[in-house]
């Protein structure tokens, strides 16, 4: 199992920031915040799959052909292979916390297929 992220790291991106809370060999957390209107990439991932729990705000959800909303306390579960992405659609910062479980943890197992920013491959 690989797991590159290491506790204590940070990283500020076009819609927000994350920082890694815990990590250890096969899961890593992560509290992440995305700015108000914000969106990140529709992904999915090859290797892990994800909890998200949301802690502050409303969240829009893609889960694969579904969009879902929840609001703090409320949870969903991104299953490997699965494209998933999270916005703000509201004027307030959302919170969430990420759990992400798997044999490989790599900022690289992400494909992207739709980016606001560009960065799609």
């Amino acid at each position: 199992m690989a797991n590159t992220y290491m506790r204590g790291q940070k990283d500020t991106r076009p819609w927000g920031t994350w920082e890694v809370i815990d990590c250890g060999e096969g899961f890593c957390v992560k509290h992440i915040m995305v700015n108000s209107g914000d969106i990140l990439s529709l992904q999915l991932h090859h290797f892990r799959a994800e909890h998200w729990i949301i802690v502050k705000g409303i969240a829009t959800i893609t889960l694969g052909e579904m969009e879902i909303t929840k609001k703090a306390g409320e949870s969903v579960y991104i299953p490997v292979e699965t494209k998933h992405r999270i916005q703000n659609n509201t004027d307030e910062p959302m919170e969430f916390i990420e759990v992400q479980v798997g044999e490989n943890l790599d900022e690289n197992d992400i494909v992207r297929f739709e980016d606001k920013y560009g960065r799609v491959k």
